[in-house]
C-alpha cells in the first residue's frame, strides 16, 4: 500500500500555499508539523478532494486518486479539525448518517457502528445527544466516523486540539492502535502527540517540505546543541533574549533553562542533553529569519 504525492503545488491568488511538495507514505503514522499558514490544511484538503490542486499528482498504489474518484473515497477516512456536529443528534444517529453517506447498507452500518463505538470507547454513550458530549467525546466520535468504512488512508486534522492531557493520551493511544494497517497522516501543533507514535515526521514550512525523517533521526540533527542551564531567576530574562528557550523549570532557588545553542552557554552551570522533536520544532519554526545563537 502506497500513497505518492508528486510535485504538488497550490496557490490562492499570489499566495503560494504549497510549492512542489513530494511525499511517499506507506502504512503507519506520519506526523505533519508546521506553524499556521505552513500549508498543512491545504495539503490535507487536496488529498481529500476538498480543494483542487494547481499542478502535480497524487497516486494510490500507482493510480491517480482523482481518476479513482469514488473508489478512492471509499478507502479514505477524514477527521476535520472543526467540531461542527449536530447537537440534537444522538451519537448513534450521527454515525448512522455518516454511514449512509459512505454508502453502507443498514445492516453494514449497524455492525460497523457497534464495533467502531466500542473501539473509541463510546459504546455506552451512543444514545446521548452530541450537544451533551465533552470535548474528548466529540473528538472520539469524529474519529469514529472517519474509520467507519475501515479506510486504508486516514487523514486527521488536529485530533487532540483543546483536550486535557488525559483525553490526549487516550486519543493518541487509539490512533496508534488503529494505524497498524493504515496510512495515517496527522496534522498537529502538539509535538508530544506524535513524537512517540509516528514512523516519520514531516516538517512543512511556507508550503515546502523541510524534512521527512524518523523522530529519532530528526532529533539527532540537534545533537550537541541543546543544553540545560542553571540560573538565578533574575537572569532568566537575559537567557531568553540571547537563546531559543524551550522550557523553564524551578529547582529550589534557581531555574533550569532548556535552550538551543551552537556552543555551551558561558557564565552559567550547564549540561548538554539529548534533543527532542520539540527542540527541532522550536529550531525550525520559532521565528522567521532567526538563526541558532
Amino acid at each position: 500500500m502506497k500513497l505518492e504525492i508528486q510535485n504538488l503545488s497550490k496557490s490562492y491568488g499570489e499566495k503560494k500555499a504549497l510549492s512542489h511538495v513530494s511525499l511517499t507514505l506507506t502504512p503507519g503514522v506520519y506526523g505533519l508539523l508546521g506553524p499556521n499558514g505552513a500549508g498543512k490544511s491545504t495539503l490535507m484538503n487536496i488529498i481529500t478532494d476538498n480543494v483542487r490542486l494547481d499542478s502535480g499528482e497524487i497516486c494510490f498504489n500507482g493510480e491517480s486518486i482523482f481518476k479513482m474518484g469514488k473508489r478512492f473515497r471509499k478507502i479514505l477516512g477524514y477527521m476535520p479539525q472543526q467540531q461542527e456536529l449536530y447537537p440534537s443528534f444522538t451519537g448513534w444517529r450521527f454515525l448512522n448518517y455518516m454511514a449512509a453517506l459512505k454508502g453502507m447498507t443498514k445492516e453494514q452500518a449497524k455492525q460497523e457502528i457497534l464495533q467502531t463505538a466500542k473501539l473509541v470507547n463510546l459504546d455506552g454513550d451512543l444514545n446521548r445527544r452530541l450537544g451533551g458530549y465533552s470535548g474528548g467525546m466529540k473528538q472520539r466520535i469524529l474519529i469514529a466516523q472517519a474509520i467507519l468504512n475501515r479506510p486504508q488512508v486516514l487523514i486527521l486534522d488536529e485530533p487532540t486540539a483543546g483536550l486535557d492531557p488525559k483525553e490526549r493520551i487516550r486519543i493518541r493511544n487509539l490512533i496508534s492502535k488503529i494505524a497498524l494497517d493504515k496510512i495515517v497522516l496527522i496534522a498537529t501543533h502538539v509535538v508530544s502527540d506524535i513524537e512517540y507514535i509516528a514512523k516519520e515526521i514531516i516538517l512543512l514550512k511556507k508550503g515546502e517540505i523541510l524534512s521527512q525523517k524518523e523522530p529519532s533521526a530528526l532529533a539527532e540533527e540537534l545533537s550537541g546543541h541543546v543544553f540545560v542551564v542553571s540560573a538565578p531567576p533574575e537572569r532568566v530574562g537575559e537567557l531568553q533574549e540571547a537563546y531559543r528557550v524551550s522550557n523553564l523549570a524551578r529547582e529550589g532557588d534557581r531555574v533550569l533553562v532548556r535552550l538551543l545553542s551552537q556552543t555551551p552557554p558561558k557564565d552559567y552551570p550547564n549540561q548538554s542533553v539529548s534533543p527532542t522533536v520539540e527542540d527541532c520544532y522550536l529550531y525550525h519554526f520559532e521565528e522567521e529569519g532567526e538563526s541558532l545563537s
